[in-house]
Order: C-alpha cells, then sequence, then structure tokens
C-alpha cells in the first residue's frame, strides 16, 4: 500500500468538494469519516481552584465525523453541474457538533473550460491553500482533538459565498466574495490565494478579510510550501492575523481561541497574532506513518493585557490496515507564557490520545 493512496482518501473525505476525487458522470456519491479516540489531558478542570485536575473522555481524535453528498452531472458540451452536503457530527454521542450549522458545506456550482464556480456555504481561500499545501501531517490535515493552526484560516468557513477557481498545468488560483446579509456578527468577506505543485514541492499564499457586525475588519496572509521525497515529508507555514480596533472580541476568541480543541486564550484587546508552523514525517512502513509538528505564535496586545507567546508541540504514530481503517497514538503539549492562559488559568497542558479511524 502507498502512502499517496492513503493521503488521497484521508484529502476526499476531509474537503468534499473543491479538493475531493471527482464523482462519475451525473452522480451522487456518499462520503464519511467515523473517528473516536480516548484522550486524556491534564490541567484540564474547569475552573482556576481545579485547573491542576486531569480529564479523560471519548471524543473526536485526528478527524471531525463526517457524512457528506457530492453531487455531479454532465451536462455536456464539457459543461458539469456540481454539488455538496456535507454534515458533521460527535460520534460519541451520535449528536450534531454544531447548533448553528447543521450543513457544514452546502453549495452548487458549474465547472468547464471557464474553471470552477460554486456558491454557497464553502471552505474559505485560507483553508484550501493551507490545507491542500502545508498542513500539519500529510496523512492527516489536521488533529482535530488539537489544532493550533486554526487560526491560519478565519474560521475555515464562509456562508453566503461565491467562489471561483481556475488550474493551468501545476498553478491553481481562486478568489471569494461573501456577504454578511445583516448577520449581527458579521462575515462580509474577500480574498484569494495562488498554489503551485510539481513533483514532490508545492508551495502557495493566500490573503482574506473578513468584517464584524459593525464592518471593522480582519485580515489573514499566510504564505508556505511543502516537500516530499521518498518516505520523507516536510512543511513550513506563516499566517498574520490583523484586527481592527474594537473589533468584536467573541468573534476574535471563536477565530483564534479555539476553545474545544487547544483552549481559550486570554486574548485581551488584539492587534494582531503571527504563527510559524514546521513539521515533518516519516513513513517507516507502507503502513506505519510517523510525524512531528511544531507551532509558535506571538500575539501583540493594544494593551500589555493582550500580549503574549505560545508553543504547541504534536508526536503522532499512525498505522494503516487498509486506505479506509487507521489507529493512531498522538502526544501533544500546549505552553504559554506572558498573558496567555487557558480559560482555568493554567499556563500549560498535556493531551494523550488514542483511536481509530474508518472512511467511507
Amino acid at each position: 500500500m502507498k502512502k499517496t493512496l492513503l493521503f488521497a482518501a484521508a484529502t476526499a473525505a476531509l474537503h468534499g468538494g473543491v479538493l475531493a476525487q471527482t464523482p462519475a458522470p451525473s452522480a451522487v456519491s456518499i462520503y464519511g469519516i467515523v473517528d473516536l479516540a480516548l484522550r486524556h489531558t491534564t490541567n484540564d478542570g474547569a475552573t482556576a481552584a481545579t485547573r491542576g485536575d486531569s480529564q479523560s473522555q471519548v471524543t473526536a481524535g485526528m478527524s471531525q465525523s463526517r457524512l457528506g453528498l457530492n453531487i455531479a452531472e454532465d451536462l455536456g458540451g464539457g459543461l458539469r453541474a456540481l454539488g455538496n452536503l456535507e454534515h458533521r457530527f460527535n460520534a460519541d454521542e451520535g449528536s450534531s457538533a454544531s447548533s448553528t450549522d447543521f450543513w457544514r458545506q452546502s453549495w452548487v456550482g458549474l465547472q468547464g473550460g471557464f474553471g470552477r464556480i460554486t456558491v454557497g456555504r464553502q471552505y474559505n481561500v485560507l483553508f484550501d491553500v493551507f490545507t491542500s499545501t502545508y498542513a500539519s501531517f500529510r496523512y492527516s490535515p489536521y488533529i482535530e482533538a488539537f489544532k493550533p493552526e486554526i487560526g491560519f484560516s478565519l474560521g475555515a468557513r464562509n456562508s453566503n459565498m461565491v467562489k471561483y477557481l481556475v488550474e493551468s498545468g501545476p498553478w491553481r488560483a481562486a478568489v471569494q466574495a461573501s456577504v454578511s446579509e445583516g448577520a449581527a456578527t458579521g462575515g462580509k468577506s474577500s480574498g484569494g490565494y495562488v498554489r503551485y505543485a510539481s513533483g514532490g514541492f508545492a508551495a502557495g499564499g493566500a490573503y482574506l478579510a473578513l468584517r464584524d457586525g459593525a464592518a471593522r475588519k480582519s485580515e489573514v496572509v499566510t504564505l508556505g510550501g511543502s516537500y516530499s521525497s521518498g518516505p520523507w515529508s516536510t512543511s513550513l507555514g506563516l499566517a498574520r492575523n490583523k484586527f481592527e480596533s474594537g473589533f468584536n472580541p467573541l468573534i476574535i476568541a471563536s477565530l483564534l481561541g479555539n476553545g474545544g480543541t487547544n483552549g481559550t486564550f486570554a486574548l485581551g484587546n488584539v492587534e494582531h497574532r503571527d504563527m510559524l508552523s514546521v513539521g515533518a514525517g516519516y513513513q517507516l512502513t507502507p503502513q506505519l506513518n510517523l510525524g512531528a509538528h511544531y507551532w509558535h505564535a506571538r500575539q501583540t496586545g493594544r494593551t500589555i493585557a493582550g500580549d503574549g507567546k505560545a508553543d504547541f508541540y504534536a508526536v503522532v504514530a499512525d498505522y494503516a490496515f487498509s486506505k479506509r481503517t487507521d489507529v493512531y497514538l498522538e502526544i501533544d503539549r500546549t505552553r504559554f507564557r506572558d498573558s496567555l492562559t487557558f480559560a482555568n488559568g493554567a499556563t500549560s497542558r498535556v493531551g494523550t490520545m488514542v483511536g481509530v479511524r474508518h472512511r467511507f
């Protein structure tokens, strides 16, 4: 079994759309992931008084469980109609992963010699370029239970979006625009990305601007690349998040704090946050992949209460029984400095996770 087969299966299920495998002509295909892990975390008490307590739980592991539909119809003359619906769920309880968006993706589009245009709720350009080009681990672009790099993508998805994508040889480019439609939290966005991939080398960059309900702006610029040769793979990424003065702090927390996975930062009045992401992977055998990744974040506030630094580490051993089923062992560590803390006031945490995942 080749690692490329496993990676293709992972990215196909993870994206279910822009980066997924193209379904057969005039077809509806079902895809999904069921992933559960046993996770133990230190310094995970609910309050400052209990912050030294540890917690063990059954939770999402390397991937968030999902069920999706890819839709394609051949319209003739090289024109195709496309669509995607994707639902995320908590496999440990059978409940929806979100109370606000049953469909994490819901879009329709057309593809032809002009490129591809899609309309609806879909991945934004930051997520597209990062996940396809310099994600954390080749066999699983994100660790769902521990993903500090989500700050690269300003929430990963946008509603009410129009996206246009075009490809030529090794080049791919896309632009997006979305409107807030009066939402109190905003959501108006505009941006684009460019990506180049040839052989084992890939590089890309993206820009996205997002406005809150009062039209104050946040901006992200990210660039990075990856290289693979034989059993080795490496990746490097950089990102800067900037926030206009007065930008809604609750939205900042949801975009950068990522409280469900690596903890809610003590945000303060954030001016910008920078992140460096670097990692490497090694395929020890056709079934066994090893990986290690490091993220460093540096935050600057408009007051000293918003300043801080954070270091995140993760190592993973993943064993594939087939291109659809694998088991894994993951260990991660978080360390905050200066004003950054978890919600309970702790400044460090270690997580250990063992899980099983099936893709279909």
